[in-house]
């Protein structure tokens, strides 16, 4: 089975990584709702949150603090949202566990659909802007 996040783990694809421990590895969604768009995904694939143990399950959601706190400061925004999908009929398109944080800029109405590949270079400049400052 081919998957894009474990190409991502293995650096088999490229990915503008944020943050990564012995478990999860942060990098910027390459569709982003916004800028500053993140997934915090597992480095074993699981399918769902189910499928995962709580050790596992811990990591990521650890890490989501952290994520959320630098990208926020990296990119201006005043709050995110946090989504986690688990199956195709639930919106989940990549079927590997991962978790968005996603940033929201204030008087910017964007919605969930408003989804489009983004430029590498602008990838490169918001990764560089991000500095994951407290290790989950």
């Amino acid at each position: 089975m081919e998957c894009i996040f474990c190409d991502i783990v293995a650096r088999k694809r490229p990915a503008h990584i944020l943050y990564e421990n012995a478990r999860i590895i942060a990098f910027l969604d390459k569709y982003p709702i916004d800028d500053g768009h993140t997934l915090i995904v597992p480095k074993k694939h699981y399918e769902r949150i189910t499928d995962m143990p709580h050790e596992d399950v811990a990591a990521v959601f650890t890490a989501v603090s952290p994520v959320a706190r630098s990208v926020m400061t990296a990119t201006g925004a005043v709050a995110f949202n946090v989504a986690q999908n688990n199956g195709r009929d639930a919106m989940q398109i990549i079927p590997h566990m991962h978790v968005h944080v996603i940033p929201r800029q204030a008087n910017k109405t964007l919605g969930w659909s408003k989804r489009t590949i983004t430029d590498d270079a602008e990838l490169l400049k918001v990764s560089k802007l991000v500095r994951i400052s407290q290790a989950p």
